[in-house]
């Protein structure tokens, strides 16, 4: 019975040979030929294509990242949570604060200097009337060379 035992493993291959070939013998082979590449939608154990579920909704970007915290400890998501809406709060606190101060600084400007921008526009309109008064009154040179050398200056 051992003798028949001893003979069956001998005729049996136990996949060693295989290994030990050379590649002289089997000179038709490709290299591409010894791998396997699973076919996209197929079950490597079954061998067969895997079933496919229509019903089901695919996943969105949003339930994906959403999935993703769960690889991260609970103190790195709180710590994300409270940085994020803290940033978000503080550019809203900013923009807002922002608006505000812009709107300060223009009606302020708008209140403390037009009246200085308006007198020195009727200053300058005063001076333009003087100046056309006078050239009507002494001729067109006299307003633009200014008062004679040997006349007095005209009493106002």
């Amino acid at each position: 019975m051992l003798m028949d035992l001893t003979d069956e493993l001998e005729q049996s291959d136990s996949g060693m040979e295989s290994l030990t070939a050379s590649k002289d013998d089997t000179p038709e082979r490709k290299p591409e030929d010894n791998f396997s590449l699973p076919v996209l939608g197929s079950s490597p154990e079954l061998g067969g294509p895997l079933k496919e579920y229509d019903d089901e909704p695919d996943e969105t970007l949003s339930e994906r990242l959403w999935g993703l915290t769960e690889m991260f400890p609970q103190c790195v998501r709180n710590g994300t949570y409270t940085l994020t809406t803290k940033t978000i709060s503080g550019a809203k606190a900013f923009y807002g604060l922002s608006r505000s101060l812009v709107w300060i600084v223009a009606s302020s400007s708008v209140i403390l200097f037009a009246p200085v921008i308006f007198e020195v526009e009727r200053a300058q309109v005063e001076e333009m009337q003087k100046s056309q008064q006078k050239q009507v009154l002494l001729g067109t040179n006299t307003a633009l060379s200014g008062p004679m050398p040997n006349m007095p200056p005209m009493p106002r």
